[in-house]
């Protein structure tokens, strides 16, 4: 396959996905191709699937940070750098799904549970679940390292390269930081709304928005100005997005969403959401919500107690505008910003994708 090619000037969101999605294709093939033992041609498989139908955000924002500050003509070497972030986002997604204990990811079943669904015929319960579990540990390994591989096969020249791998390990760092916040808090509801934040700009804000920016910038050369330019914009944008994925959490169509309503209240997920209707609450609606959410048996009609709950302390509401003020945060980031107009441009679309959306 062809990796299509993409004008400096001119930024095009369906490129930079099909673009991302022939290297993470090729690349899979290779390994299915040139790596017959045992079921390694199966997994790979099983990640192509997985890979498959994301919304390639992190891609998107590595060429548009590229593309936001340079003029180069290492259009191959970015789609490949980009295509290493689809792979470690992988990665992290399948583990966030152990953790999380989740059936169902972008409306399929899990790894884990895919996993374990092959072997249900000839194993003891115990043996299904931990085999479901560890194959997925692994696979997720497995998408570790060759997002390392996609990275180490770029192309980059060696100054690209150096400028790269720190803002790698960083995000890498802190996403993996996140992660423990958010396992650490999950079960332990609190109305410390800043404590929430935090767990959201280390999972979330850098590691979707600002990191994937840097990155690409860093490709094409960018001074200490316009890393800082994409910090302002990408951090409060970071937030909003992640304040958004909480209330499809709650209030999202699964349709769109690829997950059902109950998930993240059955895991007690401690949410600014949550967090908001406990500090807004009374006594009794406090305890409600501290009976229901955690609840690995709550049902559709739990969910709606919460979500009322949820109404009448404002906490939607407030967590709505919380999204709208750090969208007009991000936007006016880009007003005195040193980039390309083409890319203030596909970074205000950007802005609105990531916070007004049904999935």
């Amino acid at each position: 396959m062809t990796t299509p090619t993409l004008s400096p000037g001119r930024l095009d969101a369906d490129t930079v996905r099909e673009s991302v999605d022939v290297v993470l294709e090729d690349f899979l093939a290779a390994k299915a191709r040139t790596t017959p033992q045992h079921h390694l041609p199966y997994l790979s498989g099983l990640l192509r699937d997985f890979l498959s139908g994301g919304k390639r955000i992190r891609p998107l924002l590595c060429v548009t940070g590229w593309q936001a500050v340079g003029n180069g003509e290492d259009t191959e070497a970015v789609f490949r750098v980009a295509a290493c972030l689809e792979m470690f986002h992988a990665f992290a997604l399948i583990h966030d799904d152990v953790m999380d204990d989740s059936d169902t990811r972008r409306g399929r079943p899990t790894i884990h549970r895919t996993l374990a669904a092959l072997c249900a015929a000839d194993r003891r319960p115990d043996q299904i679940e931990r085999f479901g579990v560890g194959g997925a540990v692994l696979l997720g390994d497995l998408a570790l390292t060759w997002s390392d591989e996609l990275l180490h096969s770029a192309g980059l020249t060696p100054a690209q390269f150096n400028a790269v791998l720190p803002l790698l390990s960083e995000m890498r760092t802190e996403v993996m930081l996140g992660q423990y916040l958010d396992l650490q808090a999950t079960g332990e509801l609190t109305d410390d709304i800043e404590a929430t934040l935090t767990v959201i700009r280390y999972k979330t804000a850098k590691y979707t928005i600002e990191r994937p920016l840097h990155v690409g910038a860093a490709i094409a050369g960018a001074g200490p100005d316009a890393m800082e330019a994409i910090s302002a914009y990408a951090l409060p944008l970071g937030e909003a997005f992640q304040l958004r994925d909480d209330l499809l959490g709650v209030y999202g169509d699964p349709e769109s969403t690829g997950k059902s309503q109950l998930d993240d209240l059955r895991a007690g997920k401690n949410t600014t959401l949550i967090a908001l209707a406990l500090r807004g609450s009374d006594s009794v609606q406090a305890a409600r919500l501290r009976s229901l959410i955690g609840n690995p048996l709550l049902d559709e009609r739990d969910a709606a107690t919460v979500q009322e709950i949820f109404a009448a302390t404002t906490a939607r509401e407030a967590v709505e505008q919380m999204i709208d003020d750090r969208r007009t945060q991000a936007l006016r980031a880009l007003d005195d910003a040193p980039f390309t107009a083409d890319a203030v441009h596909a970074l205000k679309q950007i802005a609105r994708m990531a916070t007004v959306r049904n999935s």
